[in-house]
């Protein structure tokens, strides 16, 4: 599991998407939750603006699993 750290109270589900590669653009995300099945806490999410949480654990069949970790020093390791 990868672990995607934040330096923000939450991030969406289409940041998310955009962070970990699954898609090149923001706009690419509706599109994206329409043809593949992604999970948010072991349960079917297709909402781009899905808020993501500091613990949240998002499966994406294909790319990885992630865990949402809110950064302690203010520092965000995903670009």
């Amino acid at each position: 599991m990868e672990v995607m750290k934040i330096d923000t109270e939450f991030i969406t589900l289409g940041q998310l998407l955009k962070m970990s590669n699954c898609i090149s653009s923001g706009g690419m995300a509706k599109w994206y939750l329409e043809e593949h099945t992604v999970y948010v806490n072991g349960e079917v999410d297709r909402r781009r603006g899905k808020k993501l949480y500091d613990g949240d654990i998002v499966n994406i069949p294909g790319a990885g699993k992630f865990k949402i970790s809110a950064s302690s020093d203010g520092q965000s390791d995903v670009h």
